[in-house]
């Protein structure tokens, strides 16, 4: 490889392990145990890799001695190729991390089937009426919710599922368990029901929401709800006092948020920047002294946003295929790939070394960092 090849070369081409699937890729889960990452396409099917690397960049590092630079060389082995599975509906399939290793995975047929980290398919779960088009489930709790677009149903075990009692005729395709699964987030039409589910199901907020929802993320204590919306910004909801407030002024829907732990903030995708805000001054009642600069304004939207488990960092994902980092609350990013396809879906892995990627055209990657890079 010449000189002017190498630095043509992006961060992606020279970290990521990037694979091609047949149609758009719709999301994706790290497993529970952070050995496998599986990817969603909107042809129905599912496509599982395995989290290690076997080429890690450590291994193509190298120091010049005379200059003291640090390159990293390019991949030389072939990468192992996905687990792709035969597809269990029509349309892209809900997927949630299960407590064992491995996936659950909702077909069109009503099943919610175990699919393993080796691409098999186990046993049916549970079985609902109508097509599973939504799902979560809570390792803490042991429990999934499942909702067929109507009704939800709730699963404690091997075949049983209660079906909530939400009394209405209203679609429902947007579900989130608590982090310690206690409580459950069902979008129900334009608005927001919050159940306990601990013991025997009980209703505790019902809000009604300006548009229809499209995310819902916990913060990792449990003590707030953002909601993204179809059309106008994102709802905030305090689990204290069930006190909701709309942050608008969006110009796409919020498809994707995240809360980042480390710094106490919340962002959202759908704007022309990484739109973040600290925790500390919430963005309730139109207060914006708690805003983060983050990451460059620009005329390309961001299409997905993943906050990193332990360093204040936030990936991007850009409707140009753009993927960066950035320091929560500073200018300066790191440009992981300029361009490309539409990014559809981010996540980082537990230990925060793997960033994974999907994207319109089908592209499903592993970005491994060097344990160096995030000081």
């Amino acid at each position: 490889m010449n000189q002017q090849t190498m630095q043509n070369l992006t961060l992606f081409d020279l970290l990521a392990r990037s694979w091609q699937r047949p149609s758009a890729i719709a999301d994706l889960r790290f497993g529970t145990d952070g050995t496998a990452v599986a990817f969603t396409s909107v042809d129905g099917t599912v496509a599982i890799a395995a989290v290690a690397d076997h080429e890690p960049p450590e291994s193509r590092l190298r120091v010049s001695h005379d200059l003291g630079q640090t390159t990293i060389r390019p991949r030389e082995k072939p990468l192992v190729p996905l687990i792709a599975t035969a597809a269990f509906g029509d349309g892209d399939v809900p997927i949630a991390a299960h407590t064992r290793s491995g996936f659950l995975v909702g077909a069109a047929s009503g099943d919610v089937q175990h699919l393993t980290a080796g691409g098999e398919t186990e046993a049916s779960l549970v079985k609902i009426d109508g097509p599973t088009v939504a799902i979560d489930h809570s390792t803490r709790a042991e429990r999934t919710a499942i909702s067929n677009g109507h009704d939800v149903f709730l699963s404690r075990g091997q075949g049983d599922a209660v079906q909530l009692g939400l009394g209405v005729a209203l679609s429902t395709d947007a579900l989130a368990f608590s982090p310690g699964g206690r409580r459950l987030a069902c979008g129900v039409g334009e608005g927001l029901s919050i159940w306990a589910v601990e013991g025997d199901a009980a209703l505790i907020h019902d809000i009604s929401l300006p548009a229809r929802l499209v995310s819902i993320r916990w913060s990792s204590d449990g003590t707030w709800l953002a909601c993204g919306l179809e059309t106008g910004g994102f709802a905030l909801v305090s689990m204290a006092d069930g006190r909701t407030d709309i942050v608008a002024g969006f110009p796409s829907p919020v498809r994707t948020m995240c809360w980042s732990q480390p710094a106490n903030a919340l962002f959202a995708s759908g704007a022309f920047r990484i739109a973040g805000w600290s925790m500390t001054t919430p963005p309730f009642g139109g207060d914006t002294s708690g805003a983060l600069e983050t990451g460059r304004a620009g005329l390309v939207l961001v299409e997905a946003v993943a906050a990193h488990p332990e360093k204040k960092l936030i990936a991007a994902g850009y409707a140009n295929g753009r993927i960066t980092i950035a320091q929560i609350g500073a200018r300066d990013e790191l440009v992981v790939r300029p361009l490309g396809s539409a990014v559809t879906a981010l996540a980082w892995s537990g230990d925060g070394r793997h960033l994974a990627v999907g994207s319109v055209d089908g592209t499903a990657a592993i970005v491994t960092f060097p344990a160096q890079m995030f000081k």
